[in-house]
Formats: structure tokens, sequence, C-alpha cells
């Protein structure tokens, strides 16, 4: 674009051509008031209040009118305030007298803008226009007799969220904004991310708040504490409690405007009365309340005996994807340089973080994470094995803007989830299937093209082999299996040709037993189309967790030492031992699952907690729990009262993100700072902290120190990390350098899932928009618990037919590991054959219905899929369950 010059109240402004009036003021620090506009969202000149005069006399909306060379303007001359001053003096002689009682308050936007033109009465007959109070879900309050039409809900509705949940309703004075057919929010496609409310500039949309009313008395910045996407947040703060939370709707930030229903409104659960104040220890089978110095002298002798009676391989640390950077990185310093085990891992373990370590192996040079802005500018986009408008809501916003703006989509996954309706193809793989169906794509692409094996700088090898192995490929075979038609395969196919795409990969990979075939399978069309081996980002792989990443980059993991390198290479464990002065042990630790079995044949004795939720998280919850009960030591440190906590011997109590200095780093590999915006509940300290005193207590002073010591010595000696204190976005390196040449993975022979007579159905376990992970937190939250989301299980309309099941039966759905029961949903975009469960729910009783069982294990068969049987329960079945 050129440059324009133009005169704005006589200052010369210089812009970009493609600007409008409003933004070239703004550059120059210049205010026009408006109340329709927003720098993310298209501009429609609804208020008319940024009416500038040009010199010519003529009077044009800023926010719709492009700059133009030679325009001499002014914003407010004598004309431009009349119209100003009648535009507010008409909005407000139809807006109710009601400022004092306003959640809004000082920030109503029609409020400041009339103090600023000097209004306070009308002088005009007033024009009531009441209308009902809604307020039936427990997410927020719409007093549209406030509303000014400004279109800001709608638009963020249609473009930021891209969801249409509503839109304009009726004409003249009964206009409103409103959902189809005037149905309840709760009723239509309204995701509640409560983006309408942060963008309202009035008093017309509010968050629903039981415990304040009004405006919070101050704010402050934060990072959400919930998903891995790390949304920046505004915490607005009463007291010393958080009373409402907002997004920072800062530019350059991950997600700008938006937040989804968990960030905006589930963090009530901080405020929760389970909340752990003081520390615990039991003595005689009840917990007493003891104070720190007794409660961490009996974990340092607690822990140490163990140490001295049975060895470093008898003790487990168990760290957390919730905490920050730094309390992770002095985790891991603690287990691996005081207790001397590599028994470390966190709940990125389940999450699937771990694969990292194997797409290392297939992109041998430096694996780079992608921002999620990018995707809006991708060529093609493919989707696959994840959900994101349920587990990652702001993901699932850019790829639906993506494909707004013109982006080839394509979904595969076995359910036709929310976004398969934006795809270009969605392909509805049987589960377990998806690597034979990425290597028939990758089949009619290749056809007899020829591959240019040298992609940039990248030496790619074994192209002749692997075409051969496809061109063997029976697609009669993989379509039977897949379940797709060879028709949308070469449709995809197509969409190929000339464009290098970027995959957004999700546990229906990650967590499926044929991972490692998949991964390779995907890597393989990747490099066939030059996306592997090029400069930009290419793979996206959510992190399910707040600090997910960053507690792998710590180095909270059995087989990896921060800064994400192996353990077992001996020169990276000499570069940590002087840094710690310490002698690290080269044995190889167990990861979280592999605790629990050591734990359940008695071979591990004790067990550090901090942060996670073991027996609620973890598939298999009995046998988790007696594994717990045959410790002869488990200290838990957390914020809530939880499942764990019950079977510890001591507690102690953290301190939540908001309540804390700390860290983290989203998907992205984007390293957020946020500071305490109060103070811990109670007695309850930052868990960096109690880990501090903790070596203190065991008088290893020299790994122990003040908050900003321990943040340089990350800076210095992770990679990645020399600049923990910036917020810089993305492109972070994980992972090292180790050549420029790559190799195409010889095609798996294709495997079908298994099937039997007595389990006929697939069972998938699915994410929930209300729940994260196991719902420790959110199950919490109020309003989530008011919202009278239960979990439905969801089949599809054929198998209910079949079965003679209604919408709302109470269905008991089993598997070879486990059996829940919960009311049905009739889902209409179901495949036959597969059942729908959200996670979450009931304690989380859906994980139990897939195995415990590692990776490694030879009978592996992934943590999100296994076989199932559905039966009805009738009223004789539940007054027997009653009755035991």
């Amino acid at each position: 674009m050129g440059t324009v010059t133009l005169t704005i109240n006589d200052r010369i402004v210089n812009c970009s051509s493609g600007m409008s009036i409003l933004q070239a003021a703004r550059q120059e620090g210049i205010k026009i008031p408006t109340l329709c506009d927003h720098p993310a969202l298209e501009p429609i000149g609804a208020c008319r209040l940024c009416l500038v005069e040009e010199k010519s006399g003529r009077l044009m909306a800023a926010c719709v009118t492009p700059v133009a060379q030679g325009l001499v303007l002014r914003t407010d001359s004598e004309r431009v305030l009349k119209h100003r001053r009648n535009i507010v003096r008409l909005l407000m002689a139809e807006h109710p007298e009601s400022c004092l009682v306003c959640n809004k308050g000082n920030r109503c936007k029609l409020r400041s803008i009339a103090a600023e033109l000097g209004i306070g009465e009308t002088n005009l007959y007033p024009m009531p226009h009441p209308r009902t109070l809604e307020e039936a879900n427990p997410f927020l309050v719409r007093d549209l007799s406030k509303c000014v039409l400004c279109g800001k809900c709608i638009r963020a509705d249609h473009e930021l969220v891209v969801v249409g949940a509503i839109d304009y309703n009726h004409r003249g004075f009964l206009s409103r904004p409103d959902t189809a057919h005037e149905k309840p929010l709760e009723q239509s496609t309204c995701t509640f991310c409560g983006t309408c409310v942060s963008l309202c500039p009035t008093g017309a949309l509010s968050v629903k708040n039981a415990h304040y009313v009004g405006t919070p008395e101050r704010e402050a910045p934060s990072v959400c504490g919930f998903c891995g996407i790390g949304c920046s947040l505004l915490l607005g703060i009463a007291g010393n409690g958080i009373v409402e939370i907002n997004p920072a709707d800062e530019p350059d930030t991950v997600n700008g405007p938006t937040l989804c229903i968990r960030g905006h409104f589930a963090h009530d659960f901080l405020q929760g009365g389970d909340r752990l104040r003081v520390p615990l220890i039991r003595e005689n089978g009840d917990f007493v309340e003891a104070s720190w110095d007794t409660a961490l002298s009996r974990v340092a002798e607690g822990l140490w005996e163990i140490r001295e009676k049975y060895g470093p391989q008898s003790i487990g640390f168990l760290g957390s994807s919730k905490c920050s950077n730094e309390e992770n990185y002095l985790f891991q310093k603690l287990a691996r340089g005081v207790f001397g085990t590599n028994n470390l891992d966190s709940g990125a373990f389940f999450s699937g973080r771990a694969t990292l370590s194997e797409i290392r192996e297939f992109d041998n040079r430096q694996w780079k994470a992608g921002l999620l802005k990018n995707l809006e500018q991708a060529d093609l986009l493919f989707v696959v094995g994840a959900d994101p408008s349920h587990s990652l809501p702001v993901l699932a916003y850019h790829l639906k803007r993506a494909s707004r703006k013109g982006v080839p989509l394509v979904v595969i996954d076995p359910r036709k989830t929310e976004l398969a309706r934006f795809a270009h193809c969605w392909l509805p793989v049987t589960p377990g299937t998806d690597a034979m169906l990425l290597s028939g794509i990758a089949a009619l692409f290749t056809g007899g093209k020829n591959f240019q094996e040298n992609t940039g700088n990248v030496l790619v090898k074994g192209f002749d082999q692997y075409q051969k192995q496809l061109i063997s490929l029976d697609l009669n075979e993989i379509c039977r299996k897949t379940g797709v038609d060879e028709e949308v395969l070469g449709e995809v196919a197509s969409l190929l040709s000339g464009k290098k795409p970027a995959f957004v990969v999700g546990r229906g990979i990650l967590h499926q037993g044929a991972f490692n075939e998949t991964l390779k399978a995907l890597f393989n069309l990747a490099l066939l189309t030059g996306s592997a081996g090029s400069k930009e980002p290419w793979l996206y792989v959510p992190t399910y967790e707040n600090n997910e990443a960053g507690a792998w980059d710590m180095g909270v993991s059995p087989n990896t030492l921060p800064g994400g390198n192996a353990m077992d290479r001996k020169e990276v464990r000499k570069h940590w031992e002087r840094a710690w002065n310490v002698m690290l042990s080269p044995d190889p630790g167990l990861n979280v699952i592999r605790m629990i079995q050591e734990a359940k044949k008695g071979n591990l004795k004790a067990l550090y907690v901090m942060g996670e939720n073991p027996l609620r998280s973890l598939p298999q919850q009995e046998y988790v729990n007696s594994a717990l009960k045959k410790l002869e030591f488990l200290v838990v440190q957390d914020i809530v009262e939880s499942e764990t906590t019950r079977c510890a011997d001591v507690i102690l109590p953290g301190a939540a993100f908001c309540e804390k200095d700390g860290s983290f780093t989203n998907m992205e590999g984007r390293i957020q700072r946020f500071e305490a915006a109060v103070s811990p509940p109670g007695e309850s300290r930052p868990d960096w902290d109690i880990l501090d005193l903790l070596l203190k207590k065991m008088e290893k002073v020299a790994f122990s120190g003040s908050f900003e010591k321990l943040r340089r010595e990350i800076a210095k000696l992770v990679p990645g990390y020399e600049d923990i204190s910036s917020s810089a976005p993305g492109g972070r390196v994980r992972a090292e350098d180790f050549g420029n040449e790559m190799t195409f993975f010889p095609v798996q022979d294709p495997r079908s899932p298994e099937q039997s007579e007595e389990f006929p159905f697939t069972l998938i376990l699915r994410s929930f928009r209300a729940h994260l992970g196991s719902g420790t937190r959110t199950s919490r939250s109020e309003r989530i618990q008011e919202s009278g989301w239960r979990g439905a299980v969801e089949i599809s309309a054929e198998d209910a037919q079949k079965l003679g099941i209604q919408e709302g039966d109470r269905i008991r759905v089993e598997s070879p590991n486990g059996a829940i029961e919960r009311a049905v949903k009739i889902e209409r975009g179901l495949s036959p054959g597969l059942v729908g469960v959200p996670r979450g729910f009931a304690q989380n009783d859906a994980i139990n219905l897939v195995p415990l069982k590692d990776r490694r294990d030879p009978d592996f068969a992934g943590w999100i899929t296994c076989p199932a049987r559905v039966t009805v329960v009738t009223l004789e079945d539940r007054l027997k369950t009653e009755g035991d």
C-alpha cells in the first residue's frame, strides 16, 4: 500500500492508503468517540458518533470512510459536536435512568461520552422502551432496554467466534439482537464464550454474579489458568477476591477480545469453599491443622527416610502442567538434585505431550511451534483428530476465521464436530484407521508425479521406495476400512496440489493405539507437499493444560532434562551436573502410569504430587486409589481439596495463578509472565515458595533462593528461555538441530480396529467446552454446576431406533474396563456404531472406560476409544441399584 498525507485538526498525518480516517486518527493519538467500533471488527458506521467534518463542510463517518490524499478534516468542529450531542441525547432519551445500579458503572461508554460532551439532562421527552430482563442461564444477563444497537455483540458472534447464534431481529423501535425465533440463548448455538459481554459498551449485557454487584474496585492483567492457549486476561478485583474476568483485549495477544466459557465464567471456583488454606497432617487417620514448619519437617523427614531405606527409585514426583515454569523447574531440581530420582512426570504425559519426542525423531531439524494467527493465512488446513471447539475454543476461532477467509479446511474425525460444518471436506474416518486414510490420500496425490528431493535446505530421502509402497496399496480396501469414499479422498488429494498444508493434530491421534503409525503417515504427507522441510511451522500440537508445554520444557519428564534434551546423553547430563553441582542418575525414570503400577506392586514407597489430581484424571480410578493407599508416604500440594488430597499424609496448600508471580508457556511457545493480583487465601503459599522452604528445611541452601534468582537461573540454563521476562510471541525452538536430512517412513500395513459381538460399539471419549480435562477445577464452578449440563452420552439416530432408545433415557455404557450410566442424547451427526462420552462429568467416571496402559505396552489400545456395548437402564434396574 502507498502512503497518504492528510490533515486532521491542523496536524499533518501520514498513513497507509488502506486505512480509515478513524484508524489514521488513532494512529496519531487523536481521539474520536465511537460506540460501535472495535479494531477487531469490521466497521459498519452504526452509531455515527465518529462523524468528522471535511473542509468542504461534508460530514462523514470516520470508521467507514477511507483516507484520501489531501483531505483536511476537523474532529471537533462546532457542527460535529452539535451532531454528536444530538445523537447522544437521543440515545439517552431511550436509555433507562439506572446508572447508579448498573453493573457497567463508570465503564459505560455511553455515559463516558455523554460526560465528555457535557450532557447531563437530555431536555427531550423520554422514550422508555421496557424489555424483559433475561437471566435464565447462569452465565450472563441481558437487559436490552440498555441496548444502543451498536451491533458489536452480533459482529463478535459472526466475525470473531464465528458461531452465528444471534443477529438483528425486527425493525425500528422493536429492533434488537436476538437468537433465531427469539429462543433463549441456552436453546441456541451460543457457546457462552462471553465475548459479547466484554465488547458491549453499555450494561445491556453483563456477567451474572450471585456474590458481587457493581464495578470491580480495580483491575489487573494476568494469563488464563485453564487450557494451553494462554489467553491474556483482565481480572476484576474487589477486596481480595476475583469478581470478574474479561479478555485483556491487547494487540498481539493470542486471544484478542475473545475468551471461552471456562476462561470467562469458570474462574469462580477460586472463591469456592473447598480451597485449601492451611497445611494438614494425617494423625490417627484424620487430618489436623499444622504450622508450615511442622508440615515441612514431616515432608522432609518422611521422604528422606524412605530414600535412605529403599533408595532413590522408591520415590516419585508428579509435577504439574498447571503450575508455573519456575515452580516446575524447582520441582524437578528437587527430585533429581536432592533425592536423585528420575521418577518424574506431570499431567502433560496423559495429555499427549510425550508425543513431541516422537515428532522430534520424525523432523530431525529444529521443530518450532507456530503462531495461531498464522493459521488464518495458511494455504490449506488439516484438522486431524481434534475438536477444538470444545477443548481449545480460541484455536477453533482461528480455524473458523481461516475458513471464513477462504482457506480450505479438511476435518478428519469420526464425529461430525462443530468444525466440520466449516470444512471443505469432512472425512468421517473409522476410529483407529487414520494412518490408512492419510496413506490413501498420499497415494492419490502422488500418482505419477515427480518428487523434488531437495526441499529448501533439506534433503529428503526414500521417496522411490515410498512411492512403490503407495502404488501397491489397495484403495478399495482402504476406503472400506476407513469408511471414506474414494471420491472424497480424491477431492482432498486435489486440494493438496500446489499447497503446503498446516496440520492441527489432536487427542484423537495422540491418544489412539496406532498413534505412532498415524504420525508417520502424516509426516510422509507433509514431506510430499513440502510442508515438512519448509522454514514455516507446519505442525500444531494442542496443549490441553495451561502450562503443559512449560512443564515439559522445564524437564518435568522421566527421560528429558530442562530444555527438552534426552537425559540418556552423557554430555547433556554433564551440563546440568556442573550447573547444579550434583551427580545425576543416568537411570531412566518412571512415567506417571508406571509410578502408579509400581506403587500398586509395593515398589514405589513415596509420592510427591504438586498441582495434579491423578485419582480423578487417570483411568481405572479404583486401581489408582488402591495404589496410592499402598504408599508409605504421600504428599499432595494443591489449591483445592480433591480425590487425591483425601489419600495424602501431608497436604500443602498452594496458590492459584492469580495469587502468585510466574510464567506460563502456551502451545505457540509464547512465554507469558504474570504477577499476583490478590493474595492467597489463609496461610496458603505460592508453590515455588513451598518448595523453597522445603529445600531450606533440608539444608539445601544452594538450591533455594529468591524468586528472581530462580528466574535468572532458568534464563541462563534453559534454551529458549533466555528472556523469560519477555512475552514475545511464538516460534521458540523446542528441540535441537540434528541435521538437514529427512526420510520417508515405510507405509505401515493397514490394520483394522478390533470389534466383537460382545462389544459392538466403538466408544469415543470427547471434550466438552465447560470442562477442562478431568474437571477438577471446572466442576467446582457454581456457574458450570448450575448450567444443567450432565454429560449426556451421544448415540446416532439409527442406533437409538434399533435399541428403542428415546432422547433423555438413561443408558448403561460398558467396556471391557468399566461401566457408566448417564442420560442419552441422540446426535444426528454421529455415524452408526459410535458412542460419544464427554469427559469431566460425574467425577470423570468416563475415564474408567479405557485401560490404564502405557504407550510402550504391547497391548496399548489408546486412551480415547474402546469397544463398548449399550443397554437401556429400566426403572426396575434403577430401583435395584438404589436398593443395593
